[in-house]
């Protein structure tokens, strides 16, 4: 991965504060912001740069949601930097940095509680004492890295935001774009992958995927997700501009892609570096279990046993990770859960881990908004329990909400293993098999 883009709000040019003092915020920035971003090993972008006008541009929206660092300079109040820092605030809960100048006018009411940095400027308007107050903004950086929660939004609204894995699902519905490129993406992926393609291409023959709107170039990621493109997802990545390319989002669907492809080492490495620069999530936890489980599944075929016993755990325990990262996503626990059903002997851990995993899955039920995956794991619970009757009506529930053709196929696949180790401890029923080969019937239409 290139290194994490931190976005810059601040005044630019020469200009007054409230107590009269002049102060030179492009010295700020070159002395002061920009070394500090750099030895905290990010990469700069400021916001001016994308404002003609005092307008702010979709490309500057994009940047200020999309970074994943942010740092803003509240000196002298500046109406368009608190804009931007509250649309910041609301959209992130982590990763912002906050400084201002000394003795040049107080701080606003609502933003005086805010964790800030001061620094101090010199009488020719520039900034002094660089080294000691770059040194605390690089280490305030590195600091951001551990995602601790600064946007007062996220520490005082409670239950905000989502689970992890939805922002995969929900961020077609979310963002507002072209309704034309969106029903043809909704027609291609019916089609197949080739007309997914077409839509690239036609995409690329109006303007650069970079500097196409963010939404349009998620929605054809995602299509292609959804027709197994795995090698085009990957592809399209690098064409995609630096702040969406850096998102969590993209890089874990990137890493998913690469397994599918069969790169499992590069989709290692991909989703371990996330976790280390961007801290643990169910979503990122539970695509690496997957990565483990598919080098488990070929070690274990090959006959190599000791190998594939190292490797089953390694997928147990990156799905237990992502479980505890999030305890309202069923999904990564549900994964453990089945894992350690398969291990010889099986786990003892499933038994106390099951009614957590089955309670997180009802209260999103419950919760009015379940989804495929819900449904899913309801089911994948049933079949551990041997219970028919629950399995049966949630396998219809899950068929009904069934969006792309590889999830079915990815609970088929764990209802098949299930299955084979069942088998060979002599405690299959039968009717474990129609439900799996229902599944496979619905991802092959």
């Amino acid at each position: 991965m290139t290194k994490p883009l931190c976005f810059v709000l601040m005044p630019f040019g020469q200009k007054p504060t409230t107590a009269g003092k002049m102060i030179d915020f492009d010295a700020v920035y070159h002395d002061l912001i920009e070394p500090a971003i750099r030895s905290a090993d990010l990469e700069p972008i400021r916001a001016d740069e994308e404002m003609a006008g005092g307008i702010i541009h979709k490309p500057m929206f994009e940047r200020l949601i999309l970074c994943e660092y942010a740092i803003a300079d509240l000196t002298t109040a500046n109406a368009n930097v608190f804009y931007e820092l509250g649309l910041r605030h609301a959209v992130r809960p982590s990763s912002t940095v906050l400084l201002f100048a000394k003795n040049t006018g107080q701080l606003p009411f609502d933003a005086a509680p805010l964790r800030s940095i001061p620094y101090d400027i010199g009488a020719d308007g520039k900034p002094d004492s660089i080294p000691a107050v770059a040194t605390v903004l690089t280490e305030r950086f590195k600091e951001a890295r551990k995602h601790l929660t600064d946007s007062p939004i996220y520490q005082l609204v409670e239950g905000f935001p989502d689970i992890q894995r939805l922002k995969t699902d929900v961020f077609r519905e979310r963002v507002d774009y072209s309704e034309q490129v969106k029903k043809h993406l909704v027609e291609a992926r019916r089609q197949g992958l080739d007309a997914v393609r077409a839509i690239e291409q036609e995409l690329g023959q109006q303007a650069k995927i970079g500097d196409t709107e963010s939404g349009v170039v998620i929605d054809l990621f995602l299509s292609y997700r959804a027709v197994k493109g795995w090698q085009e997802m990957i592809d399209l990545v690098p064409k995609m501009s630096p702040p969406l390319a850096n998102t969590v989002m993209v890089q874990e669907q990137r890493g998913l892609a690469l397994n599918r492809a069969g790169r499992g080492e590069e989709a290692e490495r991909v989703l371990l570096d996330i976790i280390t620069q961007r801290g643990p999530s169910s979503e990122t936890y539970g695509i690496l279990g997957r990565v483990y489980k598919d080098r488990w599944e070929v070690a274990a075929q090959a006959g190599e046993t000791l190998r594939a016993k190292g490797l089953l755990k390694k997928s147990i325990d990156a799905y237990l990770k992502g479980f505890e990262a999030d305890w309202r996503d069923a999904y990564p626990g549900i994964n453990a859960v089945t894992l350690m059903e398969l291990a010889e002997p099986p786990d003892p851990r499933r038994k106390e881990l099951l009614p957590v995993v089955a309670y997180a899955v009802e209260r999103r039920i419950a919760a009015g908004k379940p989804d495929y995956w819900d449904y899913a794991t309801r089911l994948e619970l049933a079949v551990l329990a041997q219970d028919e009757e629950v399995a049966s009506n949630a396998l219809g529930d899950a068929l009904a909400a069934v969006r792309e053709a590889w999830e079915t196929e990815t609970t088929a696949r764990n209802l098949r293993l299930i299955n084979d180790a069942r088998k060979k401890r002599g405690e299959l029923t039968g009717w474990e098999a129609e439900i799996e080969a229902s599944l496979i019937r619905q991802a092959n239409k």
